[in-house]
């Protein structure tokens, strides 16, 4: 028998063993405004009232629904909603400039978007065919309580569930399409390794939008656990969420959890959820001094990840092995800074030039609309990370040394190099400029750029700063501008970006933190 792994096999277990219990606790200072506590009974029902929106509206199977939100009850209703009735979500960074998000909006052919109300004014000029403020409007104006939804007429796991925009080594984000069966696979692999449970409580500090909340969202429900929303991301919110609402489990990049180290330091009383709260780190591979310091100042369980928006995310998982329980702490940590072993499923080879190379389940079905950049992806049948690593053949795991393609992940946020020296190389001033990834003790990696100013022109490190706030997203924007005579370049005129790397990362044993 095969019986097809989509997104509502998730919600159909959370109503079916757990709809009187509590399921989804919103953001108490939503802007929408929230939504009010829910059951997963309850839950199921407003996932219905959007399906049936959509169906009023005329929006067909395969078309997609764009929402670009911060981190909402609802946003979390539309994960479930849309790609169950055969529809295909599109969540979108609600950080990005105003022209990025149109271009994501134009470039997956959305038919409806959906937009947070604090974001409405300033994405004015972004349209679709139907837009709609989340909150008070789309309650009143789309959702239709009380009606039943048609079916999806033929559910298939290999359709496209999601369209997940990443920023890659161009200017222009691709967007990855995810299907049902990855997303399944993705949310049993995270849950059998982070030993998930009926009794967890989830507070979602991580970006809804990034890759689904890596999935956490679907697992969650399958198990019916509480989810508690959090709207933005705060080092001494966390921690009082954490005590009232008994949190259990939590995933993040690392520049959260420093935040909560912070805040950490003034907390009066008992630091809450010792011995109990169990966290996930990705998007970048935190200093081991952080890890021990979570460990020794919190008492919370650390769990390092490694995976991509490609692959759903998870390719594999690192947590303190039973034979290293001995080990000094200071060792422990080490070993945890290590991407890990790979996922159950997932297999990992080192390509001859030294990129990590992916076969899983959990890859994606291809970019949207961009037959090029999928094939040269999927080359020979394996998924090429742009990352460079090692496998221990001691021990099997993982370590990412240094990144291949022009990315830079800043608190846990990629940038395209190239799309922030567009955006420098078109100050009037600048008539070179190179853009790196340099170490930063919060952020795991800031912006760093290098500049050569056109003769006779003038320019400040805050002019270069500015200019780029003005027309990107503040977080792409360098944190440092250094201004060069030139930029050495190789005998056929490229720039050798590791080579440029090489001084900021010389007293670390990888080109990545």
């Amino acid at each position: 028998m095969r019986v097809p792994m989509t997104i509502a096999d998730f919600l159909d277990r959370a109503e079916a063993g757990f709809a009187a219990g509590l399921g989804v606790v919103d953001e108490p200072d939503q802007p929408g405004p929230p939504v009010p506590d829910a059951t997963y009974g309850r839950f199921g029902e407003r996932v219905r009232a959007w399906q049936a929106g959509f169906d009023a509206l005329g929006v067909g199977e395969g078309e997609r629904v764009a929402v670009v939100s911060h981190n909402s009850a609802r946003l979390l209703e539309l994960l479930f909603a849309v790609p169950m009735s055969g529809r295909i979500c599109v969540p979108v960074n609600f950080r990005l400039k105003p022209e990025e998000i149109e271009y994501i909006v134009q470039q997956s052919g959305a038919s409806v978007l959906l937009i947070d109300p604090e974001l409405d004014a300033a994405l004015s000029g972004v349209k679709a065919r139907h837009r709609y403020v989340l909150g008070d409007q789309t309650e009143s104006d789309l959702m239709r309580f009380g009606v039943d939804p048609r079916p999806w007429s033929n559910p298939d796991e290999d359709a496209t569930a999601t369209i997940n925009y990443t920023s890659g080594t161009t200017a222009r984000p691709k967007g990855v399409q995810l299907t049902h069966r990855n997303i399944w696979v993705n949310g049993l692999t995270f849950g059998l390794h982070t030993r998930a449970w009926e009794r967890d409580v989830y507070l979602h500090t991580l970006p809804m939008f990034h890759c689904n909340g890596w999935g956490m969202p679907y697992v969650m429900a399958g198990l019916g656990a509480k989810q508690v929303v959090l709207r933005k991301v705060d080092g001494a919110e966390i921690l009082r969420r954490v005590e009232q609402h008994g949190v259990t489990l939590m995933c993040g990049a690392p520049a959260v959890w420093n935040m909560v180290l912070d805040a950490a330091a003034t907390w009066q009383g008992e630091i809450p959820g010792r011995d109990r709260v169990r966290i996930v780190c990705a998007g970048a591979p935190p200093p081991s001094r952080t890890i021990q310091r979570m460990h020794d100042e919190l008492g919370w369980e650390f769990t390092q990840i490694y995976g991509l928006t490609e692959t759903s995310p998870v390719l594999t998982f690192n947590r303190i092995l039973p034979a290293d329980e001995g080990l000094p702490a200071e060792e422990r940590a080490r070993k945890l800074s290590r991407a890990g072993l790979p996922a159950l499923g997932t297999k990992l080879e080192i390509s001859p030039s030294g990129e990590v190379l992916a076969r899983s389940n959990t890859v994606l079905d291809g970019y949207w609309e961009k037959p090029d950049e999928t094939e040269a992806a999927l080359k020979n049948g394996w998924f090429h990370t742009g990352d460079g690593g090692t496998l221990n053949p001691a021990d099997g795991h993982l370590t990412i040394s240094d990144r291949k393609k022009d990315v830079i992940i800043t608190g846990g946020e990629n940038v395209s190099s190239i799309e922030v020296e567009d955006t420098i190389f078109s100050h009037p001033a600048v008539a070179e400029v190179a853009v790196i990834g340099v170490p930063h003790e919060k952020w795991g990696e800031t912006i760093k750029a290098l500049v050569v100013l056109a003769e006779g022109a003038t320019a400040t490190e805050s002019d270069i700063i500015t200019h780029c706030k003005q027309h990107m997203a503040g977080y792409k924007a360098p944190t440092t501008v250094e201004f060069r005579g030139a930029i050495p370049r190789t005998a056929t005129g490229k720039i050798q970006k590791f080579k440029l790397r090489e001084p900021y990362w010389s007293d670390r044993d990888r080109g990545v933190n």
